[in-house]
C-alpha cells in the first residue's frame, strides 16, 4: 500500500507542469503555444525569458528529487528510490494536469540523479556547459549528458542503477527525436548566450 501511495505521489508531482503554469500565472502565456510548443524550461526560457525559465527549470528538477529522496530518506519501502524517479519523469512527460503533454525529460531526470548520485549529477552538469559551450545546441547537450549518465552507471556494477538511467537516457533520446532530424537538416536553434 505505500509502494502504491508513493508511486500515485511521484507520477502527481512529475505532472505539476511547470511551464505552463508560471508562464500563464504570471505572464498569461501559454508556453505550448509557442516555440517549439514544448512545456520544458528550454521552451520557457526562449518564450518567457531568463527568470521565467529558471524558476521552471528548477522546479522540474525539484519533482525529480522530491520523487526519489523521499523513499530514500524518509519513508521506508522494499523498492528501488530509482523507480519512483522514473515515474515522476513519466509523470513530466505525460502530466496528468497538462493533457498529457508534458516535457524532454531532461530536467527532472537530472533531479532524480541529483536525490541519488549528487556526483554524477555535477559532474553531468559540467558536461552538459561543455557541451552547451562548444555545440550551442541544447537539445544535443541533453542527449549527450543522458548517454555519459549511461556510461557512467556501466563501471559501477550496480545492475539496478545501470537499468533505471538506462531507462532515462531512453526516455531522453526518444523525446528529443525530432530535435535530431532539425540538427541533421540544419535548422535546431541554437543559443547564443554562451
Amino acid at each position: 500500500m505505500i509502494t502504491f501511495a508513493l508511486i500515485v505521489f511521484a507520477y502527481l508531482v512529475g505532472s505539476i507542469p511547470s511551464g505552463l503554469w508560471i508562464g500563464k500565472g504570471f505572464y498569461n502565456t501559454d508556453i505550448r503555444e509557442h516555440g517549439s510548443g514544448n512545456l520544458g524550461g528550454t521552451n520557457t526560457f526562449r518564450t518567457l525569458g531568463v527568470k521565467a525559465g529558471l524558476i521552471v527549470t528548477a522546479m522540474d528538477i525539484l519533482k525529480g528529487s522530491v520523487a526519489t529522496w523521499i523513499p530514500l530518506y524518509f519513508v521506508d519501502t522494499s523498492y528501488h528510490p530509482l523507480l519512483f524517479g522514473v515515474v515522476a519523469v513519466i509523470g513530466h512527460m505525460f502530466p496528468l494536469f497538462a493533457s498529457f503533454r508534458g516535457g524532454k525529460a531532461v530536467a527532472t531526470s537530472a533531479g532524480v540523479l541529483l536525490a541519488f548520485s549528487p556526483i554524477l549529477f555535477l559532474m553531468l552538469l559540467a558536461v552538459f556547459f561543455l557541451s552547451l559551450y562548444t555545440t550551442k545546441y541544447v537539445s544535443l547537450s541533453s542527449m549527450i549528458g543522458a548517454v555519459v549518465a549511461f556510461i557512467y552507471t556501466l563501471f559501477s556494477g550496480d545492475w539496478v542503477f545501470i537499468s533505471f538511467i538506462g531507462v532515462l537516457m531512453v526516455f531522453v533520446l526518444y523525446r528529443h527525436r525530432a530535435n535530431i532530424k532539425r540538427i541533421q537538416k540544419g535548422t535546431e536553434p541554437k543559443v547564443n548566450w554562451i
